[in-house]
């Protein structure tokens, strides 16, 4: 300590230390509250941009128009903006917008109502294609030997083997 002291460094008295932590502390505490919510109206703005589609026909999402000069595109994307400004929560800003531009505004179906059908529909196709598959399957691999056209019977196990047998000895194989 005598070497830093004459190098013209100085050191902190024990006593210092707790209270330059606890500022420090406090900065650092007041820091994370300030900026918690800096990236929030851009994180909503995505999340929402991305929830809902353009009306403009191109059948894309609203932050994925790439339309030059598209203005529906534009004029919703102001509007979602301004929403988030004035402070409204996600809900009502979908409702907001599936008002003024109906229900097709909204990318991904709600799982109310009737809409519990496009959720569910795609799982219960799934499974009935994979039940027609199973039966086509079992259905021919159970279905029976065709019949021979000159009605000659073709004999299974130990009458075939005797045939087999015959036919090593008269061949000499």
């Amino acid at each position: 300590m005598a070497a830093l002291a004459a190098e013209g460094l100085r050191t902190n008295p024990p006593a210092e230390r707790p209270a330059r932590r606890a500022v420090h502390a406090l900065i650092l505490t007041a820091a994370v509250f300030l900026f918690v919510g800096a990236g929030d109206t851009d994180a909503r703005f995505k999340d929402l941009g991305h929830r809902m589609m353009c009306t403009c026909g191109c059948g894309q999402v609203l932050l994925e128009c790439n339309h030059v000069g598209c203005q529906a595109s534009e004029k919703m994307r102001n509007q979602l903006l301004a929403a988030l400004d004035k402070g409204d929560n996600d809900d009502l800003i979908l409702q907001g917008f599936v008002q003024e531009y109906g229900p097709t505004v909204i990318a991904a179906p709600t799982a109310t109502g009737f809409n519990r059908v496009a959720w569910i529909m795609p799982f219960v196709a799934l499974a009935l294609g994979i039940a027609f598959v199973v039966y086509v399957v079992r259905s021919w691999k159970n279905r029976p030997a065709p019949a021979l056209a000159d009605g000659i019977a073709i004999s299974h196990g130990s009458e075939l083997d005797e045939f087999r047998e015959q036919a090593r000895k008269e061949t000499d194989l």
